[in-house]
């Protein structure tokens, strides 16, 4: 069998485990309700109870929509950011926009009391939530692509990256010494992450992010390619590092930044996926590697969820824990794995 048609199979094998993962997903929970029946709303005919419609059309559907937009999105900048830096432990929040969403997060939660009424009761809202999120990441951002013009070495910019990272969790941490119990609480229930509070309105914003992301990220395929062989080689190929570089970082930073805005930090997806990637399909092309990454992403944060709706139980663990309890041990196992076959 040749690579071209092992890596057909593999995408149909993925896609099909992607499609009974969603399946799963959306049937367990609190209330069970048969795949059939989830099937049938999923094509459009109503299902056999109207509580199990409801359910399905409110509340799981949009759950397992996020799921899938939050794994694709965090595995693709994973992908992006350890192939840029040429360092496997790269994730998608290297570059401090996780700590400049929380930053933002945290300016409301922790310090909303200092503004007047009207302002801390917007700010205070899901919406106001987000856009400080939103605000806080692009600001990091701003401060990462000033810095990165300045700067010829890529390992700079990483090392850049994790000093804005030091100076916002700082300051998040002063924020806390002063904040009440009440208001550490809600930034604690934030930082742990969820996809299951998202309206429909939230969705196609989040949708649209990561959709945007992910087609621009298509245009880094080819510089990325060339960049595995280091950018000296790169540059005799013609490729021009500056754009590469903000091509990459701009791209990252819709993904991982809108993603953190709406569903908070989610941890080890963005590092473990691509690993899983890469093993699976035995390649360092991208192209096959963008759309391996993808699926993966997506089965494994529809996993986590599912795991994390503890079907049968009346109450649902934080889906960073369960990712990160599913993620280490997949990423400890890559680096023996790798070690033992060098």
């Amino acid at each position: 069998m040749n690579n071209q048609s092992r890596n057909t199979l593999l995408f149909s094998l993925l896609s099909l485990t992607m499609l009974l993962t969603l399946l799963l997903n959306i049937s367990l929970g609190q209330v069970a309700i048969p795949i059939k029946e989830v099937f049938k709303s999923l094509l459009g005919s109503q299902a056999e109870k109207e509580t199990w419609e409801y359910i399905i059309v409110n509340f799981r559907l949009p759950k397992a929509i996020a799921a899938i937009l939050v794994g694709m999105g965090l595995s693709v900048s994973g992908l992006l950011m350890q192939t840029f830096f040429r360092n496997p432990m790269a994730g998608p929040y290297v570059l401090g926009l996780s700590s400049g969403s929380s930053l933002g997060v945290a300016f409301v939660l922790l310090g909303a009391g200092l503004l007047p009424s009207f302002f801390s009761e917007f700010l205070l809202s899901s919406y106001g939530i987000i856009l400080a999120s939103c605000l806080g990441s692009l600001f990091v951002l701003l401060m990462i692509l000033v810095v990165s013009q300045r700067l010829r070495d890529t390992m700079s910019i990483l090392i850049v990256g994790l000093m804005f990272s030091s100076f916002t969790g700082a300051i998040v941490s002063v924020f806390s010494y002063f904040s009440s119990a009440e208001q550490l609480q809600k930034y604690t229930f934030w930082s742990m992450g969820s996809i299951g509070n998202l309206s429909w309105e939230s969705i196609m914003m989040l949708s649209v992010s990561v959709l945007m992301g992910l087609l621009l990220s298509l245009l880094t395929l080819k510089p990325l390619d060339a960049l595995l062989l280091g950018e000296n080689y790169a540059k005799s190929m013609g490729l021009n590092i500056k754009k590469a570089r903000l091509l990459v970082i701009l791209v990252t930073s819709i993904l991982a930044g809108s993603i953190t805005a709406f569903a908070g930090p989610i941890a080890f997806v963005g590092l473990a996926v691509p690993h899983l990637s890469k093993l699976i399909f035995q390649t360092s092309n991208h192209r096959v590697l963008l759309v391996g990454t993808l699926l993966i992403g997506a089965i494994i944060m529809l996993a986590c969820d599912t795991v994390s709706q503890m079907p049968g139980f009346d109450f649902t663990l934080p889906i960073n824990a369960i990712t990160s309890i599913i993620g280490a041990p997949i990423v400890v196992w890559l680096i023996v794995k790798k070690r033992s076959m060098s």
